[in-house]
Order: C-alpha cells, then structure tokens, then sequence
C-alpha cells in the first residue's frame, strides 16, 4: 500500500436546521411586526416563506415535517446563544447545527428574500447551501416503495 492512498475525509452530518426571524417573540414584538409589515415598515423574508396573514403555512407545516431533520425557528431576542455568536446577531437567517455542535451560517436575508414567500424555494436554497457547506445529510431509511433519496454531493 502506497503513502499517498486517500484516507476518507469524514464531513459533518446535519443535526438540525435553524431559522431566525428578524422580530422579537414577545406579543408587544409580535404585534410591532405585523403592523409594521402591513405599513411596510418592517420585513422579515423568513416569516414572508413561513408565515401567512395570521399563522404558519401549511405548506411550511408540512416541509417541516418533510426535511429529515428538525427545523427550529426563533426569533432575535429568543434564538440560542451559539446561533447568535455564529450569525453576529443578524437575522432573518438560516443555519446548519452539525452532529459535532458546529454552528454553519446557510442562508442570509439577501438569499431569504430571493426565495420570494416560496417554501419550495427555501428548501432548494436550503440544501444547496448545506451541500455547499460541505455537510451531509443524517442518513434515513427509505421506504421501499419511494424510490427517491435525498441527493448527495
């Protein structure tokens, strides 16, 4: 066996997913928000993906359900410390939490609000960027009958 035979790299699995809103969690925040989104004072692109007039989408509902691996969100003044560290406490943003605690900046509000409202986008956006990050996907069993996987790099 030669020295330069390739040793596997090993790369880090995705544990979760973690999105910020850039609004606070409180009701005066809350309401703060909603108001100012109507008068166009405030925006959030991640609430915009996520959030209807009044509730969450179904159809985030059931992406969520969806991803193979939890998707947390939170709001500025509620999202974990290490979140806030990684990101310098910007929001809206997604990031990677990785099997090993890492803390991996995906998505920022410029790549949110390309996704124009669509939760179809974010999810496309989503494992682009974690693909890109170099982060694999946890493996999960598939059902006999599906036929698909999730792509791998």
């Amino acid at each position: 066996m030669s020295d330069d035979a390739a040793v596997p790299v090993e790369r880090p699995r995705l544990r979760r997913l973690v999105g910020v809103y850039d609004a606070d969690h409180t009701l005066r925040g809350e309401l703060a928000y909603w108001v100012g989104a109507r008068l166009g004072r405030a925006h959030c692109a991640l609430c915009d993906i996520t959030h209807g007039t009044f509730r969450p989408k179904p159809s985030w509902e059931r992406c969520r359900v969806g991803l193979g691996v939890p998707f947390d969100t939170f709001h500025r003044d509620d999202q974990p410390a290490a979140v806030r560290a990684a990101v310098a406490g910007a929001a809206p943003v997604v990031v990677a939490e990785t099997e090993d605690g890492a803390i991996v900046p995906l998505l920022d509000g410029a790549a949110l609000d390309l996704c124009a409202g669509s939760v179809d986008l974010l999810v496309v956006a989503t494992e682009s960027a974690v693909v890109a990050a170099g982060i694999d996907w946890p493996e999960a069993p598939t059902p006999p009958d599906a036929g698909l996987s999730r792509p791998t790099p």
